[in-house]
This record gives structure tokens, C-alpha cells and sequence, in this order.
């Protein structure tokens, strides 16, 4: 089968041998580029497993279904209050990090990473339930509830599904992204008004230029979720940040609450929004043309959002 792995700072195209072992097989339909992705290419972590943690596909009998990508331990003492985000077995269990991810032909994954898709989600879209499930996260440890005005900080595909995710909770959100694809996206998905400032500031760009500004737009006693990955380390305005008294909440992937995952919600957020796919996803390649795919995901400028590469 072809999957997607990573070379001196690119991808390519490789063949692989069908994946054998226990768990549940999965013919990938759709599988997105992350930025996450493209910082690990530039890295010195450059994973060297199949890449891809944002995917779809269909199971033998034709049932279409997202993939989480977490293969936890299920014992330690995070997995067991529900927090398996956190698992003491690190992000080696991550697909696409530590094992191998979406972008390939098939995949085998345990039966419990399975998600199930609501009817009429095209099974093309659903790589998006995965950024929808971190933003669910986010919104879920930052408490936002109707009524709460938020900036959102940063126009790609985790800020806008943390709009979304906003205003399913009822909250007014308005959304600040720097190029105008982001902002016409933000206008569709409903972003409201720029404000003074605000309740709560989601921060998903990752940069300290964002946090400068979060900071800034926080009201006094105001909450900021971090829901960006900090690759270049954190420079945050300390003295703004402490004399307004600001409740940081770090946010990482997705994780429970109660008997309902964040994976839960996610699909049955993307499943309210039937024109995301529309919205977030720009471009689509065959799964052979990863190199051009991947070139287009780093060129924010040119209008990408989110790419998407279909087997």
C-alpha cells in the first residue's frame, strides 16, 4: 500500500506492506495535514512512522467512521479518571508520532479508537472531527457558557473549530486571523464583532505576538486557553498578565468526561455543521501527490486552511 513518511525535511510517497495485527481495519478515505505535521518535518523529532493523526475511512462492511488517534494505556493514573490525553506512556502512543497515522491506503487501530459518524457526514470531511475534538477539549477545561464574549486568536483549523465550538456552547466569539481566507471563513462560521475585551481569549496561533495580544484583550479576571503547541518556547507577558490576574488553562488533544468523549462531541459538532468540509477544507490531493499537498499547507499567504489528501 502507499502512505506518507517523512524525508530530510519533506515527505514522500513510499510503499508499504498491508498492516497485520489485532485490532480493526480501516480503508482511509480522508486524512488532513496538520501544522503540527509541518513542525515536526522541521524538527529533530521527525517521526519515522507513517505520518497523519487527523483521519477518516470506512470499515469492511462500508461503515463510515473517524479514527481517534490516541492508543492509551488504559491503567495508569490519568487514563483511569478519564484523562488519557495525559497518559504516562507520552505521545509514543500518538498515531503519526509514534505510530503509524493516517496518510497510507489502510490502517489497523484498536476498536475503541473508532468514532462513529452521524448520517449524511461525508466520510471526505470527517479528518475534521479530530480538530474539532481539540477545540472541544479547550472550550470543555476553559468553561465557556452562554453568554461568555471570547476572542478567538489565530484563523486556522483549531481556531475556527474553537469558534464553532463557542457558539454551540453560547457564547459570542469574534475571531482575529491574519489572512483574509481565515477571516472570510470566521464571518461564515458566524464570528461576531471585535470587542474591548472579553471574558475568555483562545490563543491558537502559537506565537508570542498572539499572546501579546491575548493578554491585551483579557479582561481583568479573564480566562486565556491555551489551545496553540508552542514549538519555539513561550514568551508571555508576565507583568500585564499578573496585575489583571488571568487564569491560564493549557489545553492538550482531547480526553472524557464522564462516559462522553471530546471524540464524541467533536462528531456531533461536525455533524451540525454540514457546510464545514465546505468552509475549512481548501484543497484536496490524491495521496500520491503528498509533496505538492504538503507544499500548499505551509502557504497560508496563498489561502489554505486546511489540506486534505484522499486515498
Amino acid at each position: 500500500m502507499r502512505a506518507v513518511r517523512c524525508a530530510q525535511g519533506g515527505v514522500e510517497v513510499v510503499e508499504l506492506p498491508e498492516p497485520k495485527g489485532d485490532g480493526v481495519r480501516v480503508k482511509l478515505r480522508s486524512a488532513g495535514i496538520c501544522g503540527s505535521d509541518l513542525h515536526l518535518l522541521d524538527s529533530v523529532f521527525a517521526p519515522q512512522v507513517t505520518l497523519g493523526h487527523e483521519m477518516a475511512g470506512e470499515l469492511a462492511d462500508g461503515t463510515p467512521v473517524a479514527v481517534e488517534p490516541l492508543v492509551v494505556c488504559g491503567e495508569c493514573d490519568c487514563c483511569q479518571r478519564g484523562d488519557y490525553n495525559l497518559c504516562r506512556g507520552g505521545p509514543a502512543r500518538l498515531m503519526g508520532v509514534g505510530l503509524d497515522g493516517g496518510m497510507s491506503e489502510t490502517i489497523v487501530v484498536p476498536e475503541q479508537c473508532l468514532v462513529a459518524l452521524a448520517p449524511g457526514v461525508s466520510v471526505r470531511d470527517a479528518c475534521l472531527v479530530e480538530p474539532m475534538a481539540v477545540a472541544v477539549h479547550g472550550v470543555r477545561r476553559g468553561g465557556v457558557a452562554p453568554g461568555d464574549r471570547v476572542a478567538v486568536i489565530g484563523g486556522g483549523t483549531i481556531g475556527l473549530c474553537a469558534l464553532v465550538a463557542c457558539r454551540a456552547a453560547g457564547a459570542s466569539v469574534a475571531l482575529y486571523a491574519r489572512h483574509d481566507r481565515q477571516r472570510e471563513a470566521g464571518e461564515r462560521l458566524g464570528a461576531g464583532r471585535t470587542q474591548d475585551e472579553y471574558d475568555i481569549v483562545i490563543e491558537s496561533a502559537g506565537t508570542d505576538s498572539a499572546l501579546e495580544s491575548a493578554v491585551q484583550l483579557a479582561r481583568p479576571g479573564a480566562r486565556l486557553i491555551l489551545l496553540a503547541t508552542y514549538w519555539q518556547g513561550m514568551n508571555m507577558p508576565a507583568i500585564a498578565l499578573c496585575m489583571k490576574e488571568i487564569h491560564v488553562i493549557p489545553s492538550s488533544m482531547y480526553s472524557r468526561d464522564g462516559d462522553l468523549r471530546d471524540f464524541d462531541r467533536a462528531a456531533a459538532l461536525v455533524a451540525q455543521a454540514p457546510d464545514l468540509g465546505e468552509i475549512l477544507i481548501t484543497h484536496r490531493f490524491p495521496l500520491e501527490a503528498a509533496v505538492e499537498a504538503f507544499a500548499t499547507a505551509r502557504d497560508r499567504a496563498q489561502g489554505a486552511i486546511k489540506v486534505v489528501l484522499e486515498a
